[in-house]
């Protein structure tokens, strides 16, 4: 094949979309890999995604859908800041910020290159990392969150700037980790930009736009096809929403779905508006939620770009807590993120029960410590997401103890956490008896205690669910609720919002997250467990009878 084809075949398309895919894993494992800090190195708290020239996403590695929201729109404010002209090989940007473009919380650090082939910009290549950094914050606002970085240039040709990369540093609460991850999604990015000029050497570079284009032709259809077979109509559903920024309120959140042929419709009128905390979501955050949750549905196998975006869409009220405006802080929007999600599924449930699950666990349930670690005399800081249970299924129990929806991070492994933190975990376990019962069981929630060992720590604690418990479906029980406790070892407890915010030597947390919805009757489930015991000849077919009515 040569540069100056112009005529694809489906095979060239695919072959030409693969590489996309590889594309963006390869530097998925070269940034997890390459990093310092354990959320990334470990959890892999972190997203790769290559774009067009325009902007349009191509292909977004299997890491975590919300990171879409902080990648979403970023190529267009780089190109709003910075005319073609000021932009050339060996630039790469940097940003972090909610309202400038470059992601949905500060944690979040985004780096983008552009990718040059012969003198042209033929795409970029960009890579996020959740930097477990902005912690021990308050969360009224956004100034108290950390340091807001706009997209600027962190290389110029090729060039660190050395000055903007000391201003974020010193920004920061451990630099060192900080500037090893950096280096890490500096690395992922330069391997990123290779593979797509190889790309345009071995196909022709108006051979790769083309395919591109088609790509992102094909996932539309593949989203209009899959909304099509959704019976029109407008489905609603409300939900409440608790969480530990909100003290004892619950909030209620609604949502109006219309169909109407191969379009959807997601109107979030009438959420409250944006709150104190670090809750609210950007409209970004807000759109690569309703774009994951469509998608679930109506095709899981949709190609994940830019083109599955096109018939789907979703208004909401500005200034609200799921279309906030700043200065509103935003560090927790995952929590809202998945109650969104729980929104969305619920009320396409009435149009289309047999693809969508129970309620899952309904949060992104996290805890942060942070202090002097004696051991080193260095600062640390140390953050892990839990897992909940997983919704149960029309044809299938939920899963146990697992990330759900947006977030899909890996579990930190106790021997990594102990090694490189003055912690011990007392207790990691599967909590008995928080999936809602059903003819499918939902899954259960995780439970882990955790000893602080020979200093103060800073502590903060998120979990939603504590007020509320994730819904079933079909007649399917509801899932077992979230909670936070602290034990001291003077025998005091405390429990949820009133757990103070520095911890002692031999302070325990046990966190435990929401289990999830059941599906269908559990008389169902019980009926068909008493089938299979009389096929084993557990019992007789009389005692059925006799015993269960059946």
């Amino acid at each position: 094949m040569t540069a100056t084809r112009t005529a694809l075949d489906p095979i060239t398309v695919e072959v030409i979309g693969s590489a996309f895919s590889s594309l963006v894993e390869e530097m998925g494992t070269s940034l997890i890999r390459a990093s310092y800090s354990t959320n990334i190195k470990e959890r892999r708290d972190c997203s790769t995604i290559v774009f067009d020239a325009q902007g349009r996403t191509l292909a977004q590695a299997e890491h975590i859908p919300i990171h879409l929201g902080s990648l979403m729109g970023l190529v267009e404010e780089i190109l709003r800041r910075y005319d073609l002209d000021e932009i050339d090989p060996g630039d790469m940007f940097i940003g972090n910020d909610a309202y400038t473009g470059g992601g949905t919380h500060l944690p979040d650090i985004v780096v983008l290159s552009p990718v040059f082939f012969d003198g042209e910009i033929v795409g970029f290549v960009s890579n996020l990392s959740h930097h477990a950094d902005f912690v021990d914050r308050g969360h009224a606002h956004i100034y108290q969150e950390g340091l807001r970085i706009p997209p600027v240039k962190i290389f110029d040709r090729g060039e660190l700037r050395e000055d903007i990369l000391e201003f974020i540093l010193l920004n920061c609460q451990v630099p060192r980790e900080r500037l090893g991850d950096l280096r890490a999604q500096f690395a992922a990015n330069r391997l990123g930009v290779r593979r797509m000029q190889r790309l345009c050497e071995r196909y022709g570079a108006e051979t790769v736009k083309q395919a591109g284009g088609a790509l992102l032709d094909y996932a539309e259809r593949q989203t209009r096809a899959g909304i099509a077979r959704i019976p029109d109509g407008t489905y609603r559903f409300t939900d409440t929403f608790d969480c530990e920024g909100l003290g004892q309120q619950e909030l209620e959140f609604q949502v109006a779905i219309t169909v109407t042929g191969d379009e959807i419709q997601l109107d979030f009128t009438g959420n409250p508006p944006q709150v104190r905390a670090g809750l609210n979501m950007v409209w970004t955050a807000l759109l690569a939620t309703c774009y994951y949750a469509v998608k679930i549905v109506v095709d899981p196998t949709i190609l994940p770009n830019a083109g599955m975006y096109r018939p789907i869409h979703v208004s909401a009220e500005p200034d609200s807590i799921l279309n906030c405006s700043e200065p509103a802080a935003i560090n927790g929007r995952t929590q809202t993120c998945q109650r969104v999600v729980d929104l969305i599924l619920g009320a396409l449930a009435q149009a289309v029960p047999e693809r969508v699950i129970a309620a899952c666990t309904g949060s992104n349930s996290g805890i942060t410590f942070s202090g002097v670690d004696p051991r080193t005399g260095e600062y640390y800081s140390y953050l892990e997401t839990i897992g909940g249970g997983f919704g149960a299924r029309a044809t299938k129990d939920g899963l146990d103890g697992v990330q759900t929806h947006v977030t899909n991070t890996s579990n930190l492994p106790v021997e990594s956490l102990e090694q490189e933190y003055p912690i011990l975990v007392e207790r990691y376990e599967l909590a008995s008896g928080t999936g809602g019962s059903g003819r499918q069981r939902g899954g259960m929630a995780i439970r882990r205690s955790v000893r602080v060992q020979g200093h103060q720590a800073a502590f903060g604690g998120s979990t939603s669910r504590r007020l509320s418990s994730p819904w079933g479906l079909e007649g399917g029980l509801s899932g077992g609720r979230a909670r936070i406790v602290l034990d001291r070892p003077d025998g005091s407890h405390y429990e949820d919002t009133g757990i103070p915010t520095l911890l002692e030597d031999g302070d325990v947390i046990t966190i435990q997250t929401a289990g999830s919805g059941g599906y269908g009757s559990p008389s169902e489930r019980a009926a068909e467990q008493v089938r299979l015991d009389v096929e084993d000849e557990v019992i007789t077919a009389e005692q059925a009878r006799e015993d269960y009515g059946l």
